[in-house]
């Protein structure tokens, strides 16, 4: 008997374009165990960018692009390896994500992202997007939030329990009450960072003909501040990186 016969999905595929979005698992203990600074730690999310770099530029899939916040990794494909094998992209993006973010962050202990993968046809990659923000969004909050109350003495525990069910104003309100406007802080901490691919037009010297001649080279660009997704622009540049 052919054992691959039994595979459970083995065979299951998807038609591109797609999202794959990595999360990472029990991240709360790498926290501690790297005891990174909160709420929001700058050689984290580097070391997140520097993962979303790797899995466009060196990971032989080449995602049109990735938006990150936090520890979540969204990319963006065109086209599909492993012929749209579901269970291959989940498990090598997966794999690779924790690999190259252990390599980052020097960590001696094992990592894990699970992975998910989501339909992205016609205008849908701009709603998914913007819903992604959002969530980033009230990660950013909350994160202030939880720490400020932790800081005064609080739990986690019981931090989580003082800030179910308040509202977004309310908790802005409370971090301004403590010399914190949210609205200034880091435009990575609130919207995430979107990294992609981009062709330009470079020109060179053709020895053998003597004429100039151009190529089509790719670059990989990281904005200093991802824009909303939610307005005119930042969805004009989704839908240009996300092709016809």
């Amino acid at each position: 008997m052919n054992t691959r016969d039994r595979e459970i999905f083995a065979n299951l595929a998807i038609f591109p374009p797609i999202f794959v979005r990595l999360d990472g698992r029990a991240f709360h203990r790498l926290t501690r165990a790297l005891d990174l600074k909160k709420p929001f730690d700058p050689a984290f999310h580097a070391s997140m960018r520097a993962v979303s770099r790797y899995l466009i530029e060196g990971s032989g899939f080449s995602p049109a692009f990735a938006y990150t916040f936090s520890d979540e990794i969204s990319l963006y494909f065109r086209t599909l390896p492993f012929s749209g094998r579901v269970e291959k992209i989940d498990s090598v993006t997966a794999s690779l994500a924790a690999s190259k973010l252990t390599i980052e962050l020097g960590c001696r202990e094992p990592l894990a992202f699970d992975a998910r993968i989501i339909p992205a046809a016609g205008d849908f990659a701009v709603e998914y997007l913007i819903s992604r923000q959002n969530e980033a969004w009230r990660n950013h909050i909350n994160a202030y939030c939880q720490s400020a109350l932790i800081e005064e003495g609080m739990t986690s525990r019981e931090a989580a329990a003082a800030l179910r069910g308040m509202q977004a104003d309310a908790m802005h309100n409370m971090m301004f009450e403590r010399g914190v406007n949210l609205a200034a802080t880091p435009a990575w901490q609130k919207r995430g960072t979107l990294i992609y691919r981009e062709e330009y037009i470079r020109e060179g010297y053709n020895p053998i003909t003597g004429e100039t001649v151009q190529a089509t080279r790719t670059c990989t660009r990281e904005l200093a501040e991802t824009p909303l997704f939610s307005t005119d622009e930042g969805a004009a540049l989704i839908r240009s990186l996300t092709g016809p």
